[in-house]
């Protein structure tokens, strides 16, 4: 356990970190059946891609954003328009997913978070996913003083495990690596990121 008053920053993953992922993949599972098992694939391959992409060297700005190659290379393979793959994924894994993830809150941690800023600590959001919807639907936007999210404005520039995000969270902040504590529910990327950019690490099962 980490001496958690020895940081000014938390830096916090959001999918499987601040809500229990697996019931929330179930259901969403059982919708994709019901409502549009024309979708799968889409969302499939999407997910797919971005681990792809994670174990590539950086995508750089001079490729486009990571979100934006993950949308380009499922469609490629689909044989449709990025913007048709954007809209299944904005719909099915963002939208829709909103009031099960309402439902299945790590309460505890939250409350820790907010504990954490009342008592005068920062705090960032770092998603390899977009965001915004997804803290809208459970009510916690006003927890974080920064998001850096992949496929929204201002996002990283590469996945986790590259530290970019992590770093790019510090520097807003205006925070040390050495200060920051990066709380995530996957070793080999929010821990892996965190060693890289010389932060302790909180994993969270």
């Amino acid at each position: 356990m980490h001496d958690r008053g020895s940081y000014d920053a938390w830096l916090i993953d959001l999918d499987g970190t601040l809500y229990w992922q697996t019931p929330v993949r179930l259901l969403m599972a059982a919708e994709l059946v019901l409502l549009a098992p024309h979708r799968i694939r889409t969302v499939r391959r999407f997910r797919q891609e971005q681990e792809r992409i994670r174990r590539e060297p950086v995508v750089s700005a001079a490729n486009g954003c990571p979100y934006e190659v993950q949308l380009d290379r499922t469609a490629a393979a689909l044989k449709c328009s990025p913007a048709s793959v954007a809209a299944v994924i904005h719909q099915w894994m963002e939208r829709r997913p909103g009031k099960w993830l309402h439902l299945f809150r790590r309460r505890g941690l939250l409350d820790e978070i907010a504990a954490f800023r009342a008592a005068g600590g920062k705090t960032a959001l770092v998603s390899d996913y977009p965001a915004a919807t997804k803290l809208a639907g459970m009510g916690i936007a006003g927890l974080f003083d920064v998001v850096v999210a992949n496929g929204e404005t201002g996002g990283p520039a590469a996945l986790k495990p590259d530290p970019a995000g992590y770093l790019q969270a510090a520097a807003l902040l205006g925070s040390l690596p050495a200060k920051c504590l990066v709380i995530g529910d996957r070793d080999n990327a929010d821990g892996e990121a965190a060693r890289q950019a010389g932060m302790a690490f909180r994993h969270v099962r």
